[in-house]
């Protein structure tokens, strides 16, 4: 049985299943590192985690050296970084689509992409590519959007995110990834590609950031 993970930012617990959200996999050790306390601690929180189910254990042959224990992820606590679209909306917009028909989704999709960019561009004012992304991040993140933002060069970005704010549409309607996908390009003002996506299995949903030479030149 799933006990129930309060919600708090600063906790260990909560750190530790943010921090597994993010990556496939962590070690004690890595753990120690990201909570700053003894290896002891680490385990207390991790044997709570594993009997609430928020937590699996597996042992990792190398090789090389003794096996090692690997912590990961289970789909309880996975859950918990779902960003559930409200009930009603999620509702309302499944009829919308059974009314406009399979093939005049992407069209509404597109107009949806458009006003989603209006309500967030006020938030994204940089004109440095760089912080452009990074605000942007900061948008998701309100959203409840768990964000990386990793520079390749002076003119590529990855913006990578760990959850998905249209999951349950997601899963029924993939040209909600194309919305999104658009949406961001809208804001950004850049080229913006979808490399790696959380409904295809992926980890995390990866938007290379590529700069637009006509943009703010």
């Amino acid at each position: 049985m799933t006990l129930a993970l309060s919600v708090d930012t600063q906790s260990p617990a909560w750190q530790i299943v943010e921090y597994l959200q993010r990556h496939a996999s962590a070690t004690i050790k890595e753990l120690e590192q990201v909570l700053g306390v003894t290896p002891t601690a680490v385990r207390q929180h991790l044997n709570g985690l594993q009997a609430a189910g928020y937590v699996a254990r597996s042992t990792v042959n190398a090789g090389v050296g003794r096996p090692y224990h690997a912590y990961s992820a289970t789909d309880a606590s996975r859950k918990l970084f779902d960003c559930h679209c409200d009930d009603l909306a999620l509702t309302m917009l499944e009829e919308m689509f059974e009314l406009v028909g399979r093939e005049n989704v992407a069209h509404l999709l597109k107009r949806v992409s458009g006003r989603l960019a209006n309500r967030y561009s006020g938030s994204v004012k940089s004109p440095v590519l760089l912080n452009r992304v990074q605000e942007m991040a900061g948008v998701l993140g309100r959203l409840g959007v768990l964000t990386d933002v990793v520079p390749q060069d002076n003119d590529t970005i990855m913006l990578k995110t760990y959850n998905c704010p249209y999951h349950e549409l997601a899963l029924e309607h993939r040209e909600i990834c194309d919305m999104d996908q658009e949406m961001m390009q809208q804001v950004l003002g850049h080229d913006v590609a979808l490399h790696a996506c959380i409904m295809d299995g992926d980890g995390g949903c990866s938007f290379t950031v590529t700069k637009d030479q006509t943009v703010y030149s």
